[in-house]
C-alpha cells in the first residue's frame, strides 16, 4: 500500500511503516505544486483548500481512499474525490469541543469573569447566579460532538433535547429529539449548533429563527459561522431576546480589528480554538491509522464522507 502526505507530520512515516511491512509511506510536501504524478493508493491530506491541495489530489494516480486530517469537510474541494472513497477524523475532537461548551454555559450561569474580584464589592455572600440545574440544553445537531456533549451535561441534571436531520432512536440515552427547529428554539435556555456546514444549513439561523429563540437564551456555535445570519443576531441581541452568543466562530477568519463583534457586551468570543487539547495530532490521526489497519484488510472504516451531500 502506497500512502503520500500532503505534509510531514514528525514521526509518522515510522509509524506507517511500524504497522505493516506492506505500506510505503512518503511526504509529497507542500510548498510545491507537484511537477509530475506519482502513483498512491492512499492519501492524507489537511481539510483546508489551496491550490497545492487540488493539484496533489489530481496528480496522485491509481488513489483510491482520501483521509482528511479534520473533522469538517465544507471547506474541502469534494468534487474532485467524488469517485473516491473518502473518510476524516471525525469525533476527534468531540470530548475538547464539548468541554469548551459546558464552560461556556458554566460562564453564563455563574456571569464569570465579571464576578471575579478586583476590588472590593457592594456586599459579600449575596449574588444572582444561575444554574445549569433543571435548564434545557438544545442541540442542533447530534453526531459526535452532539453526544459527548449531551452526556456531560445530563450529569449536571439538563433536560436535553437534539434537532436531527432524520428521526432516529437517540444514542444517549435520557435525550429527547424533537422534529423542527423553531420547536427546540422556543424552550431551550441553552442552544448549541453542532451541525454539519453543508448548503442545507447554512443561514439556518436568521431573523425569523432567532426571533423563535426563548426570551434570555444562550446561543453557543462550534460549528460554522455561515450556519447563522451575523447582522440578523445583532439585532436579536441589541433587541433582548438572547442574552449572549459565545461564539467559536465567525465571519470572516480572522476577525478583522475594530470589528463590531469584538464591542458588543453580549458577545464572547474565542479564536476557533475549542477543539484544542492536549495530543490534539494524536487525537486526529488516531482515526487515520484505525482506517489503514481496515482498509488493508476491507474492513468497514470510520468516519466515511458522503462526498455528494458534503459530511
Amino acid at each position: 500500500m502506497r500512502i503520500a502526505l500532503q505534509n510531514d507530520i514528525p514521526g509518522l512515516v515510522e509509524q506507517l511503516h511500524n504497522l505493516s511491512p506492506d505500506i510505503e509511506a512518503f511526504v509529497l510536501g507542500n510548498k510545491t505544486l507537484p511537477q509530475q504524478d506519482c502513483t498512491a493508493d492512499v492519501l492524507l491530506c489537511a481539510a483546508t483548500p489551496s491550490e497545492n491541495l487540488s493539484s496533489l489530489i489530481r496528480h496522485c494516480k491509481g488513489l483510491r481512499w482520501v483521509h482528511v486530517l479534520g473533522t469538517g469537510v465544507d471547506n474541502f474541494p469534494l468534487q474532485l474525490v467524488r469517485d473516491k472513497l473518502v473518510t476524516c477524523s471525525r469525533g476527534a475532537t468531540a470530548t475538547p469541543i464539548s468541554e469548551w461548551v459546558m464552560s461556556m454555559m458554566l460562564a453564563h450561569e455563574k456571569q464569570l469573569p465579571e464576578r471575579w474580584l478586583s476590588e472590593p464589592p457592594e456586599s459579600w455572600y449575596m449574588a444572582d447566579l444561575g444554574s445549569l440545574e433543571h435548564k434545557t440544553l438544545g442541540i442542533v445537531g447530534f453526531g459526535t460532538i452532539g453526544q459527548a456533549l449531551a452526556r456531560r451535561a445530563l450529569a449536571f441534571d439538563m433536560k436535553v433535547i437534539a434537532k436531527v436531520r432524520t428521526h432516529r432512536t437517540s444514542p444517549v440515552g435520557g435525550v429527547e429529539f424533537v422534529g423542527e427547529l423553531k420547536e427546540l428554539l422556543s424552550v431551550s435556555d441553552h442552544v448549541v449548533l453542532a451541525v454539519p456546514s453543508t448548503p442545507e444549513s447554512s443561514g439556518m439561523l436568521n431573523l425569523d429563527t432567532l426571533s423563535a429563540m426563548k426570551p434570555g437564551s444562550h446561543l453557543i456555535n462550534v460549528s460554522r459561522a455561515r450556519l447563522v445570519d451575523q447582522q440578523a443576531l445583532r439585532q436579536t441581541l441589541d433587541s433582548g431576546q438572547i442574552a449572549r452568543a459565545s461564539l467559536d466562530v465567525v465571519e470572516p477568519e480572522p476577525l478583522p480589528a475594530g470589528h463590531w463583534m469584538y464591542r458588543h457586551p453580549q458577545i464572547k468570543l474565542s479564536a476557533h480554538i475549542s477543539w484544542s487539547a492536549p495530543q490534539m495530532m494524536e487525537r486526529l490521526l488516531a482515526p487515520f491509522l484505525h482506517n489503514v489497519n481496515a482498509f488493508a484488510h476491507d474492513r468497514a472504516m470510520q468516519g466515511a464522507v458522503d462526498a455528494v451531500i458534503g459530511y
